[in-house]
């Protein structure tokens, strides 16, 4: 694997210093949202309205950070997977962003004490509702006369499977960086076999569990596959936003525009990705015409909720589509990254109409905490990450593909 006819670089250790405003500014955002969502929670115990509107913009923001987290651990996988040599020099990033799981399963504590004003089904008694009644064994299974909290268990394992597989594999990756061991890249490889079919199964029931069972009533054979896909496309987008955020501090050189046409193919491919899955999970429901299936788009199409769901097809899809046809825009960082933006608006678009509708019925219905929710939960995010990415080097200095990463051309 050797190669002289390029100078390997040194491993980069990230300075926090030339990036203390930046996590001190985060910091007091976070502090500041953290205090008048508090005040909004406490205020929300004595009226069941705001109960309502808290709980719900808090798990709004909640899923908008797992999504892009879990995608960042997909993007990870498949890299070991697939041996893949491009991006050995931003998959320190990938891990850095999967391996802040811990850090936002503390903001589903707030779910967890809001819980029957989230999930309907926890106040519904099975005896009254014949449908609620063939689904019991899905949420607490009767065994022996004993309720088993199977929604709760589940739950523990999606943070334990994110958290374990995202430190496991960072883990071997800067002891690499250590000793140059070739072991350390095995290992990440045969891990990664046993970790993509519980990342499959984990991103899907955690899509049931948190989100399709809002609406214990309503199922689609195909939604496990519509989170993971705008799962995968918002976390590529950070990954872009990230390494461009770097490079312009004058970290990460080795990253070069073949490594950046890469990315923005993924941007492309998974534009395409989520509006197929979308188009198809409208389609068969459509087709079908089931009123249990039908109402989630029947809420959705519904006043002003129809124009944001026009929004969403048309920015989500058409308008990244129709710019990341041309190669020489996904070799641009910045016109790229203008992009990543975008398509990161959509995804908390999406998510907003997957989630408010719920409580929102008769239309569209904005709540300042559905701003300051995603806000706070993403500024303490922003100083963890700041607080981990100066922890090991900026890319795996001695990862045996370095050089084909290096010397990669499209």
């Amino acid at each position: 694997m050797s190669d002289h006819s390029i100078t390997l670089p040194k491993a980069e250790q990230f300075d926090s210093k030339t990036t203390s405003r930046l996590g001190f500014s985060a910091a007091v955002v976070g502090i500041v949202g953290l205090i008048i969502a508090a005040i909004y929670g406490f205020r929300a115990t004595h009226d069941v309205l705001l109960a309502k509107q808290f709980a719900f913009s808090a798990l709004f923001g909640f899923l908008f950070f797992f999504t892009i987290l879990a995608g960042s651990l997909f993007w990870v996988i498949l890299h070991h997977a697939t041996d893949a040599a491009w991006s050995v020099v931003v998959r320190r990033q990938m891990e850095n962003l999967a391996s802040l799981m811990p850090y936002l399963a503390i903001f589903f504590i707030p779910l967890v004490l809001f819980r029957t004003t989230i999930w309907e089904w926890i106040n519904v008694n099975p005896e009254h509702d014949p449908v609620f009644a063939s689904k019991t064994w899905y949420f607490y299974p009767v065994i022996a006369g004993v309720k088993i909290p199977l929604f709760w268990i589940r739950s523990v394992f999606y943070f334990a499977f994110f958290t374990f597989f995202a430190r496991t594999f960072r883990s071997h990756s800067a002891a690499q960086d250590a000793t140059g061991d070739i072991k350390h890249s095995l290992k990440m490889r045969t891990k990664s076999y046993r970790a993509l079919p519980f990342f499959a199964l984990s991103i899907t029931f955690a899509g049931i569990d948190w989100i399709m069972a809002l609406n214990y009533k309503w199922y689609s054979t195909m939604w496990g596959v519509y989170i993971f896909a705008g799962s995968a496309l918002s976390s590529m987008a950070v990954l872009i936003l990230v390494i461009t955020g770097l490079r312009k501090l004058g970290y990460l050189q080795v990253v070069n525009m073949e490594h950046y046409h890469i990315m923005g193919k993924f941007l492309l491919v998974f534009s395409i990705f989520w509006a197929y899955i979308g188009f198809s999970q409208y389609m068969l429901i459509w087709y079908a015409n089931i009123p249990e299936e039908t109402e989630y788009f029947l809420l959705r199409n519904t006043e002003s909720w129809n124009t944001l769901n026009i929004t969403l097809v048309v920015g989500h899809f058409f308008i990244p589509f129709l710019m990341l046809l041309f190669r020489f825009v996904k070799k641009i960082p910045t016109v790229l990254s203008w992009i990543a933006i975008w398509i990161l608006c959509m995804h908390f678009l999406d998510i907003y109409i997957i989630v408010l509708p719920n409580i929102h019925t008769t239309g569209f219905a904005p709540h300042i905490l559905d701003l300051i929710c995603p806000i706070t939960i993403g500024s303490f995010l922003i100083v963890a990450f700041l607080y981990e990415v100066g922890k090991r080097s900026l890319f795996p200095a001695r990862d045996p593909r370095l050089v084909e990463s290096l010397k990669l051309t499209n």
